[in-house]
């Protein structure tokens, strides 16, 4: 355990250590070759700012991976530097020339596909969700494929004010990390206090007045693809070993909606307001939740905070029930809390419409 304690000071420190050393590079960088992001009609900033801070969540990925190395029992590490490589390059591309939503999935689906045959990885089986265990490898991967792939996407989506994504991301983190170390699986613990020190690090500079800085699809696809791996790791996980806390094996996708609570429903209502109105879930808006809250009042901050404390407060809430209740209760639950947050959103958005309209 002394080991343990000092990694986790290493993984944690060293990855906040190194970005917030990497972060001014970049931006110089970015700065001087006129890549930085400028704002349109849909943006929230009113000022151009240099974007591609991922390039630092990737180098710092890969240094980390090294450091706990000897943690890795999976022997997992080579196929998460793959997999987050190719991530990176999907992600690069499309803040340096913007690419369609196909060549993006493509590219991520063959990324994911890096990690799903994983022998530590293997899912075959539900657990009992909904009654149902055992499942057919095809069937398996096509499951782990979508879950994964929505993720990476909801995730990118939600990257649109300053503080979200990474607030978002070190609340999901932390409440993954707690749950690797009761279990035992001291390399995602310490992979996950890595990514925390990798966003707060990067926080700094996204909140900054002076120094501000975005991620780009370089940072929010791979810290998206990091919370999906994380997430089948979850799923794939051994809990029997779990003696100071423990929940039904059928509520595991329960636990990592509830856990992703806030970009899951984010997606989920601006897909379904765009198809609502005729327009490609693709295409690119200002209806998302933070959009909401800013037309409102709040600044980027407290938005943020609102939305993260939500997130925790949620996830807490259901991994709690997921202790005394079966996988069709705990769905009730989650339709339930999905239901209440869409309308409250919903009223909250026409309510400023109607401000808007009287105000004309």
């Amino acid at each position: 355990m002394d080991n343990l304690l000092l990694f986790a000071l290493l993984s944690f420190f060293v990855s906040f250590i190194l970005v917030s050393f990497l972060i001014p590079k970049i931006s110089w960088v970015v700065k001087s070759r006129d890549l930085i992001d400028h704002p349109d009609q849909r943006s929230s900033h009113k000022s151009s700012t240099p974007t591609m801070a991922g390039v630092s969540f990737f180098l710092v990925l890969i240094f980390m991976l090294n450091v706990i190395n000897a943690w890795d029992t999976d022997e997992i590490g080579i196929n998460l530097i793959a997999a987050a490589a190719l991530m990176f390059a999907i992600g690069l591309k499309d803040d340096l020339v913007v690419s369609t939503p196909r060549a993006k999935v493509i590219g991520e689906i063959m990324a994911i596909l890096i990690i799903v045959f994983c022998n530590c990885l293997q899912v075959n089986s539900l657990q009992g969700f909904l009654g149902i265990q055992e499942v057919s490898t095809l069937l398996s991967t096509g499951i782990i494929v979508l879950m994964i792939l929505t993720i990476v996407n909801a995730y990118n989506m939600i990257d649109g004010i300053d503080g979200l994504a990474s607030g978002i991301g070190i609340v999901i983190f932390g409440v993954y990390g707690f749950l690797f170390y009761v279990a035992g699986e001291y390399f995602y613990f310490l992979l996950c206090l890595g990514l925390i020190g990798i966003l707060l690090a990067y926080l700094r500079y996204n909140l900054s007045l002076t120094k501000k800085i975005f991620m780009g699809d370089t940072g929010s696809l791979i810290i998206g693809f990091c919370i999906g791996f994380l997430s089948l790791k979850f799923l794939a996980m051994d809990t029997s070993q779990m003696s100071e806390y423990t929940y039904k094996n059928e509520n595991k996708f329960i636990i990592i909606a509830a856990v992703f609570f806030i970009p899951l429903l984010d997606t989920l209502r601006v897909i379904g307001v765009r198809l609502i109105n005729k327009k490609s879930p693709f295409k690119p808006d200002n209806n998302h939740i933070h959009h909401i809250l800013i037309n409102l009042g709040l600044t980027h901050f407290k938005a943020s905070m609102f939305l993260c404390l939500l997130n925790l407060l949620i996830a807490i809430t259901l991994i709690i029930l997921s202790t005394n209740f079966g996988s069709y209760i705990m769905l009730g639950f989650l339709i339930i809390y999905f239901g209440f947050f869409i309308g409250f959103f919903h009223l909250l958005r026409m309510n400023f419409e109607k401000k808007i309209t009287f105000s004309m």
